[in-house]
């Protein structure tokens, strides 16, 4: 009986065992370059690039869940065994969290010894936010100071006739219809100022005094969200016409020709986060976010009521050498938008 050789398999074997490994290094590697894209864009201020500022401006809002799922690609180049992917992923992932984390902690407090202000903002989607509980809120907070976005004319009497002005007398409006209006409405005495000019959303400025003489400026921040070529040029120049807070700046302006400056304070909704380069160029100018500040600049403000990511867009930037002492974010029935306060002491 002769013996028998088997068939040579389709193929050569070293073909059929390069194959598994030359696809577990695709797949490694896929994940690792999709994450370290964005981490680029990021870190590289996306929204600022040439070419892909318009696209990368609305994704960037994503961040923070891109940085949540950056174990990922890390796991899977470990499950693959391939080790360089995974140091890579590593690294990629550093930067991210690097980026996002710190929100979440807080910082450091100036050493401020000034009066304490309170600031609510709230967005009232085209005025249709509930006034009853609106109401409630700078009642429950003890606001010396309401930013309102999207304050439509016929708003003004609902939210009036609801008691607002009862709690806050003083106001400097500019209602529009749509999502164009805005208003500030304050305890103290306030003198209205010129609004930032050429903006497409109403941005009105007052100078509101405090009891003991101390100022402050506030303006009512809305500009446009960058979601098309066009409104991602207003926007940019929306947030670069916002005032400068740095002393030098208060001291250079009109308004602040005595020994007393005004602190300057931005509120409202920004259309953006602090993954966008153009709002990190607002706080390079003397500001801080007080949702960062105090710990909560993850907590979301937008998207709370439709099945969609939910982001940080609304903010309050206040002086830098003012501390923060407490930041809330409240649910605002009817609006899209939740309310934020924040509890500053001035310098």
């Amino acid at each position: 009986m002769g013996e028998t050789t088997a068939e040579p398999a389709t193929g050569s074997t070293a073909e059929t065992d390069r194959n598994p490994g030359r696809w577990r290094a695709v797949v490694a590697w896929t994940g690792v370059t999709a994450w370290g894209t964005w981490a680029l864009v990021r870190l590289a201020d996306g929204d600022r690039l040439p070419l892909i500022g318009v696209p990368a401006a609305p994704l960037l809002a994503l961040t923070p869940y891109v940085a949540a799922a950056v174990p990922v690609p890390i796991v899977v180049a470990l499950l693959l065994r391939r080790w360089r992917a995974a140091v890579v992923a590593g690294v990629v992932a550093a930067g991210l969290l690097s980026a996002v984390v710190p929100r979440a902690l807080g910082g450091d407090q100036p050493a401020a010894r000034g009066p304490v202000v309170r600031v609510l903002t709230a967005n009232l989607l085209f005025g249709e936010a509930d006034p009853a509980r609106l109401v409630e809120l700078v009642r429950e907070t003890g606001a010396d100071v309401l930013s309102l976005q999207e304050l439509r004319p016929e708003a003004v009497e609902r939210y009036e006739k609801a008691g607002l002005t009862a709690l806050l007398p003083h106001k400097a409006l500019d209602p529009r219809w749509g999502a164009a209006g805005s208003g500030l409405y304050s305890r103290h005495p306030l003198r209205a100022l010129p609004s930032l000019p050429r903006t497409q959303m109403a941005m009105p400025q007052a100078e509101i005094t405090l009891p003991g003489g101390r100022r402050i400026e506030v303006t009512a921040v809305h500009p446009v969200p960058p979601i098309s070529s066009e409104s991602f040029r207003d926007w940019k120049r929306d947030l670069k016409a916002l005032p400068d807070a740095r002393p030098e700046a208060v001291a250079s302006a009109p308004a602040g020709s005595s020994a007393n400056q005004p602190v300057r304070i931005l509120a409202g909704d920004f259309n953006a986060t602090l993954d966008h380069a153009n709002l990190r160029g607002v706080l390079d100018r003397g500001y801080a976010d007080a949702a960062d500040r105090a710990g909560a600049g993850l907590v979301p403000t937008w998207g709370t009521t439709e099945p969609r990511p939910r982001i940080t867009i609304d903010h309050i930037l206040a002086d830098s050498r003012c501390a923060v002492t407490k930041v809330e974010v409240h649910d605002l029935p009817g609006s899209d938008h939740r309310a934020l306060f924040a509890e500053l002491r001035l310098p």
